[in-house]
């Protein structure tokens, strides 16, 4: 199937009314960027849970806003058709709007970003309609919102009573409201993700809240196998990480072996034939 032309903003919002589903990955580096853009994907998404896959934190909160605009750049290099959409980390825009705006504006200029990301429902209404204002696309983030660790206690899933549905469902409308064209649902039941997804007019986009959504998205190194814990609601696509650890064991045997490197890898060296 030929792949359609550069994917925009606008590209994702009418996909609500064309009904073709969405496809996202993140990406952390212009390998995965431009392995994931070749592929087809439709959003690659630098996530600031760069922090805990490839920089090694505990969790997304330590993550800073210098650190995401490096990880911008490069996934910059290698993103073509895609849409490129970055998180904004903790603390970012946890201030005073004009300075969210700011550093949103940063992402745009600096790393080359289409669209930023940004976690919360109601709270974020106003700092949603002045990004839009400021012409900078934006998707938002309900249900489980790592972000706001602290706050949960744990990572566990939202909305599993009807009784809990409320607040999630009405972050939805607001972000809609607000001008997002789309948002993550994290960590919903399929009933809720179903009822958020019928109700408002953007598309939503789940990770580990079902098939109901418009799209799914999942951290690449989750989907290959490279993570050390993968969450339930991830399916593995590959297992690479044996297979790289099987690699680096093979070179490092030939090292020592002396095996590598052969007459045919130095640079000067003619092999016999």
């Amino acid at each position: 199937m030929a792949l359609v032309k550069k994917i925009s903003s606008a590209t994702i919002r009418e996909r609500k009314s064309t009904g073709e589903k969405i496809a996202a990955v993140t990406a952390y580096d212009v390998a995965f960027a431009r392995l994931a853009d070749r592929a087809g994907m439709d959003i690659v998404l630098v996530g600031d849970s760069l922090g805990m896959v490839v920089l090694g934190y505990e969790s997304t909160l330590p993550v800073t806003l210098e650190e995401m605009l490096h990880h911008t750049r490069a996934v910059r290099r290698g993103t073509r058709r895609a849409l490129l959409v970055a998180d904004m980390p903790y603390g970012s825009y946890h201030v005073e709007p004009k300075e969210a705006v700011r550093h949103a504006i940063r992402f745009v200029k600096e790393a080359g970003t289409e669209a930023i990301k940004i976690e919360g429902g109601e709270r974020r209404m106003d700092l949603i309609a002045r990004l839009v204002d400021a012409e900078i696309p934006v998707m938002g983030h309900i249900g489980l919102t790592p972000q706001s660790i602290n706050t949960l206690g744990s990572f566990r899933a939202q909305g599993r009573e009807e009784g809990s549905w409320e607040p999630i469902e009405n972050d939805a409308i607001a972000i809609a409201q607000a001008g997002a064209f789309s948002v993550v649902i994290e960590a919903v039941a399929e009933p809720l993700a179903r009822k958020i997804t019928e109700t408002i007019a953007i598309p939503t986009i789940g990770i580990g809240a079902s098939a109901a959504c418009d799209g799914q998205v999942l951290v690449l190194e989750d989907m290959l196998g490279l993570s050390p814990r993968t969450p339930k609601f991830v399916r593995r696509y590959g297992d690479l990480g044996p297979a790289i650890e099987a690699a680096v064991e093979g070179y490092a045997r030939d090292v020592r072996s002396r095996a590598f490197p052969g007459p045919e890898h130095v640079y000067g060296m003619k092999v016999k034939d």
